[in-house]
């Protein structure tokens, strides 16, 4: 039986305990128009405190453009070390062509996306075409409009599948939680159908482990023991710190807040939140209700 969950009300008390922490960017520091009340401070009395920040985000793009976007809301480049992204480690991943089945991919490759993310591998040996005949490999960077359903990337996969043409999944998410509470599908939901219909699909970002140690490469000298990873989705956030041996704290009112029937920022009872854990399968160490401090 695991430990039970520990709740705190803020997230002050959690700073002596911790030199490092590697916080998740969308549903814990911003929720894509604008820092959740109370973030941006609590980022700055953790530097304030000498406290390294490490902003790990399952963002499909270049860590210079996610850095672009939290600079226009007001999350300064002084609050945190380093930004990780999904999108970054999948383009370095494939210039690298880092494993086996990477280094056989071919060149070609059919895009499934929004058009600001598309630009993920430019300077790289690699050409997009427009077919899955002419391609090698899809490359899925999300959805294109935030009313999307599997239904408009049905075909492509269908093309796609015949082929056999494996798929880079460059955000491993589900869904996100857009600025007033609406849910909307991320690329992991396209990947997870390609699957379904037997495709191959590589994955790059959490809940998979090799995103975890461009981290521990920035934390360097800071063991894990002294590391927080913080959340708000069970089974990327929290199931891969913990799979890496990190100790974990989920925020409530992000991507669950639904699930647990509070508002962003509300906490929820001890019973109810680790009633929803044990469902999942995923249980954190400790459990705030937002990065307040």
């Amino acid at each position: 039986m695991s430990d039970p969950i520990e709740m705190l009300a803020r997230f002050a008390p959690l700073a002596p305990r911790f030199d490092a922490f590697i916080l998740d960017i969308w549903g814990v520091v911003m929720d894509g128009a604008a820092p959740y009340p109370g973030a941006r401070d609590c980022m700055s009395r953790l530097r304030e405190d000498g406290k390294r920040v490490v902003l790990l985000s399952n963002a499909p793009r270049r860590e210079a453009r996610v850095a672009e976007r939290l600079a226009e809301i007001g999350i300064e480049r002084e609050l945190y070390d380093r930004i990780v992204s999904s999108g970054e480690a999948s383009r370095q991943a494939l210039a690298r062509r880092a494993t086996p089945a990477l280094a056989a991919f071919g060149r070609n490759y059919l895009y499934i996306g929004h058009e600001k993310d598309a630009g993920l591998l430019d300077g790289l040996d690699y050409a997009r075409v427009d077919g899955a005949g002419e391609a090698d490999f899809v490359l899925n960077t999300g959805i294109i409009d935030d009313s999307d359903t599997l239904e408009r990337f049905r075909p492509a996969l269908e093309a796609a599948r015949p082929r056999d043409l494996p798929m880079i999944c460059a955000n491993p998410d589900l869904v996100v939680v857009r600025h007033g509470g609406a849910r909307v599908l991320c690329a992991g939901a396209i990947a997870a159908e390609y699957e379904r219909m037997g495709g191959t699909v590589h994955y790059f970002g959490k809940p998979h482990g090799a995103i975890y140690q461009a981290c521990f490469d920035v934390l360097d000298g800071i063991g894990k023991p002294r590391m927080l990873a913080v959340g708000d989705n069970l089974d990327t956030d929290i199931a891969g710190a913990a799979a890496v041996g990190l100790r974990t704290a989920l925020v409530l009112g992000g991507v669950l807040a639904d699930a647990l029937g509070i508002a962003s920022g509300e906490t929820a009872p001890a019973e109810k939140v680790a009633a929803l854990c044990a469902q999942r399968g995923v249980t954190p160490d400790m459990a705030v209700p937002a990065l307040v401090w």
